[in-house]
């Protein structure tokens, strides 16, 4: 087994171990990263639609109080106008959505499917719990959702969703009187939930991933072949012509030219204390022969 093998052999062992421990490493912070970033787009949409919630009970409302009385508008609904800002939202970006998903609701498109029941359940088990944060997996790949519960804190809701009796007509005229009552203060009704897709940020995180990998590869590659060049030059070619001297000397050949040594390293030193042998022995045998 040559030292150049040997050396070889260390190397590799060293670059798989540094190879996968960057890899490891790397890989979990790029995919910490996309989850991160799709919970940041997650947390923008629900600050957007709380905006559109709050502008529409602070401004929209009031200007229509009047038209109410006469038929019922639905763009006075906070839950419908976060939803149709939504829409238009999906219309380029169409995995993102937001649903005021509600248990007992008076528009039945509010309903809660199965996922979203466990969701408003989890905060009607958690009172003091404001957000839940999840991921599902879809047809369409994987989502990152963000949830926080629906509590009826004004009792001005209740004039709509306490009886049927109480409620206005035209709301009654628009969606019956089925759905939607029966609410009670300080309850947990439903919940704002966002969905995000992490199909995109996943996938760039990936690609970086085999990007960074790819390039690291290349440079270890790069440090191998460099190695071996400085090892030759520096340790192998000179070890090799003290062989050859020294197989040489060994043979009887005293001869032999000294070794060229340049430097001051181990290696010069090795070459200066080779010569410095090849010299005694031959003056040695000078002498022998002389006194023979």
């Amino acid at each position: 087994m040559g030292l150049r093998f040997k050396f070889n052999l260390v190397l590799s062992i060293v670059t798989l171990i540094g190879l996968a421990g960057s890899g490891l490493i790397s890989y979990q912070i790029l995919q910490h990263n996309a989850r991160q970033e799709v919970l940041e787009m997650a947390r923008m949409m629900m600050e957007s639609a709380v905006a559109v919630r709050s502008y529409t009970v602070s401004e929209i409302k009031p200007l229509l109080s009047v038209q109410q009385r006469r038929a019922f508008i639905p763009q006075t609904v906070p839950a419908y106008a976060a939803t149709q800002y939504i829409r238009r939202l999906q219309e380029s970006h169409s995995e993102y959505s937001y649903k005021e998903a509600t248990l007992n609701p008076t528009n039945p498109a509010n309903r809660t499917t199965e996922w979203e029941a466990d969701v408003v359940y989890h905060f009607r088990n958690q009172p003091g719990e404001k957000e839940i944060i999840g991921e599902r997996v879809t047809p369409t790949g994987p989502q990152l959702y963000m949830g926080r519960p629906i509590t009826i804190t004004n009792p001005e809701c209740l004039a709509c969703h306490d009886k049927p009796s109480n409620a206005p007509q035209t709301l009654i005229d628009t969606y019956g009187s089925n759905n939607g009552f029966g609410w009670k203060l300080n309850e947990t009704i439903g919940a704002q939930i966002v969905s995000v897709p992490m199909s995109l940020p996943l996938a760039r995180a990936q690609s970086t991933f085999i990007s960074f990998m790819s390039a690291l590869v290349g440079v270890f590659l790069l440090i191998a072949v460099i190695l071996n060049l400085l090892l030759h030059f520096i340790v192998i070619k000179p070890v090799r012509a003290m062989s050859a001297k020294a197989d040489e000397i060994s043979l009887g050949n005293l001869t032999v030219d000294e070794l060229a040594v340049k430097g001051n390293d181990e290696i010069a030193s090795l070459g200066r204390s080779f010569n410095r042998m090849h010299r005694s022995l031959s003056n040695a045998v000078k002498m022998l022969d002389e006194s023979v």
